[in-house]
């Protein structure tokens, strides 16, 4: 995996993903995404939420693009042990809030907003339908937010009363959402 843009571009990162419950977002949809935000929002004016982060792989995207505020959330230790270590070895500890914890928990007792929200959940979870209404029923998101959730061609969320629109890269899918 590597960083695809801004400060840390081309620096890559190598998990010990033996036996991980991750499955990270691929360079190729990666960066489709981060074409589109790129113009969308301004990485260093934003507070970002970036849930399941597993690898971390957003949250330092986010970074390198000049974002000085981004809360991960993994109830992994492994990926927040990597997470911690990589955040040390790029010197970007101040820019980022590491929590080890459940997501979901996370989102019920999160009293802050956020101007961009990431969700990356395994896709084999049984309720990844219900994180968009989550998101929007505890008010996480910023009046001018983005919430992005990824998934695969099992969901659709077009009928989602904020949904605004999905974006297609093979089998991984970014749906919008706004408030």
């Amino acid at each position: 995996m590597r960083i695809i843009g801004g400060k840390y571009k081309g620096r890559r990162f190598n998990p010990p993903a033996k036996n991980w419950p991750t499955r990270p977002t691929t360079d190729f949809a990666k960066e489709g995404l981060f074409n589109i935000l790129t113009n969308r929002i301004s990485f260093d004016e934003i507070a970002v939420l970036d849930l399941f982060g597993g690898t971390g792989n957003h949250s330092y995207e986010f970074i390198s693009r000049g974002c000085q505020d981004v809360t991960y959330v993994d109830k992994f230790g492994g990926c927040v042990t990597f997470v911690k270590k990589t955040a040390q070895e790029l010197g970007i500890e101040d820019h980022i809030n590491i929590i080890k914890g459940d997501v979901f928990l996370y989102i019920k007792n999160c009293h802050r907003k956020f101007d961009y929200i990431f969700a990356g959940p395994p896709y084999p979870l049984p309720n990844i339908p219900e994180i968009p209404d989550l998101i929007f029923e505890h008010h996480l998101l910023n009046e001018d937010g983005l919430f992005v959730l990824e998934h695969n061609p099992n969901h659709s969320f077009e009928d989602h009363p904020h949904f605004s629109e999905v974006r297609n890269y093979g089998t991984t899918i970014f749906s919008f959402f706004r408030p």
